[in-house]
C-alpha cells in the first residue's frame, strides 16, 4: 500500500487565520507626502483584524449601535411621540424667548399646525 502524502501546509493557513481571529492583529502605518521639505499630506492607517468575540472583549462594539448594520439599533432609535415633540418644542421656545429677552413668549397660543 503506497504511503499517503499529506501536505504539511494545508492546515497552516487555517491555523494562522484561527490565531489572528482569536488573538487579533493590528497593522499601523503612516504615509507622508513631502515636497521640498513641506508636508503636503499625511495618511494614518490603523487596521484591527480580530473576531467579533475578541472585539467585544476589548470594548469595540460599534456595529451594535450603527443603524445601517443592526436592526436592533434602528429600532432603539425610534422617533419620539407627538406629546414628546410638543414638550421639547415648548422647552426650546422658552429657552429662545429667554435668550431674546422676551419673558413668557413661549406661553402664547400654539400655532394651528401643532397639537
Amino acid at each position: 500500500m503506497p504511503e499517503l502524502v499529506t501536505p504539511t501546509r494545508s492546515h497552516g493557513l487555517v491555523d494562522i487565520l484561527d490565531r489572528v481571529l482569536d488573538k487579533g492583529l493590528v497593522i499601523a502605518g503612516d504615509i507622508k507626502i513631502n515636497l521640498a521639505n513641506v508636508e503636503l499630506l499625511t495618511i494614518q492607517i490603523r487596521l484591527l483584524i480580530c473576531s467579533i468575540d475578541k472585539a467585544e472583549q476589548i470594548g469595540l462594539n460599534w456595529w451594535r449601535t450603527d443603524p445601517r448594520l443592526s436592526t436592533s439599533a434602528s429600532q432603539a432609535k425610534s422617533l419620539p411621540s407627538g406629546a414628546d415633540l410638543d414638550a421639547r418644542l415648548d422647552r426650546i421656545e422658552r429657552q429662545l424667548s429667554a435668550l431674546a429677552g422676551k419673558p413668557d413668549a413661549g406661553k402664547h397660543d400654539k400655532p394651528s399646525g401643532r397639537r
